[in-house]
């Protein structure tokens, strides 16, 4: 049984303004990493279900990188995002309303080569970037 980890945060912005960041390739590339030493300078989207994505993650002083991506199986504007990665892992979005917030939870299968706590602590950091990215900009 695959083991599933979950992550959330809440995002200050409207609905509107959350998912077009989260989305949109000029914005994916401001906010994607999980920490200041590492940065996506690339990324493609292809928002529908059968759509491809892709982002390129790379430490900042070259020494490491590697593409990060899959195909979209569900896409729903304003609620939902679901997609299956290269590895066959599966990852579920939802975005819904906290009063004046979004709430964003990501649900996704482990992989099996990182502890559960050190890829819960990846993808919250990110996500917290996105946050933080969102709100400020």
């Amino acid at each position: 049984m695959q083991t599933i980890i979950a992550i959330d945060a809440i995002v200050n912005a409207p609905l509107e303004k959350v998912w077009k960041f989260w989305t949109e390739p000029g914005h994916i590339t401001k906010w994607n990493a999980a920490s200041d030493d590492w940065h996506s300078p690339y990324a493609e989207n292809d928002l529908k279900a059968g759509g491809k994505f892709i982002s390129r993650m790379e430490a900042k002083d070259g020494s490491f990188g590697f593409d990060f991506g899959g195909v979209y199986d569900e896409v729903k504007t304003h609620e939902l995002i679901a997609y299956t990665l290269g590895d066959g892992r599966k990852v579920k979005i939802t975005f819904s309303s906290e009063g004046n917030a979004i709430k964003i939870v990501e649900n996704f299968e482990a992989e099996k080569v990182n502890s559960i706590e050190i890829q819960r602590a990846g993808w919250q950091s990110i996500l917290n970037n996105f946050k933080k990215y969102t709100e400020t900009n």
